[in-house]
């Protein structure tokens, strides 16, 4: 049964480079998908001084924050090692939960960000930058 509002700690990143396996991104605290239409103006003299758009080219990105864990086989070090490849990483966006809907595609990291402050835990944070379609389906 699909999601009804839902608590954010179910919404989950995967990520995997080379055809492996996707694999959630560890110890995340927070992560978000923003997808944008670049509209192409499309006024003419015949709009009656009002602007009027098409749609255009569709955008992605991913952003994401977590706790570092040298342990953890998906986290900052494998994050690092896909951005100084310039590695082409899948992506998988959503829950695990019968109905709800989850996006999937390929991309870049585009930045990534280790940081620790005194007497606290040592975070990350990074960016996805996608490049191609993006597909919603429904997880069965």
């Amino acid at each position: 049964m699909a999601s009804t509002v839902y608590n954010g700690t179910n919404l989950i990143l995967k990520v995997i480079a080379d055809g492996g396996t996707l694999a959630a991104i560890g110890h995340t605290t927070s992560c978000t998908i923003s997808l944008t239409n670049d509209m192409a103006d499309a006024t003419t003299k015949d709009s009656s001084g009002f602007s009027e758009s098409i749609a255009g080219l569709i955008s992605g990105e991913i952003s994401f924050d977590g706790l570092v864990d040298y342990t953890d086989s998906n986290g900052a070090t494998e994050l690092a090692g896909f951005l100084l490849g310039r590695t082409k990483v899948d992506f998988s966006y959503g829950t695990e939960t019968t109905g709800d809907t989850v996006y999937t595609g390929e991309g870049f990291l585009t930045g990534l960000e280790v940081s620790g402050e005194m007497e606290s835990a040592v975070s990350y944070s990074g960016t996805i930058q996608v490049t191609g379609t993006i597909t919603a389906t429904v997880n069965s």
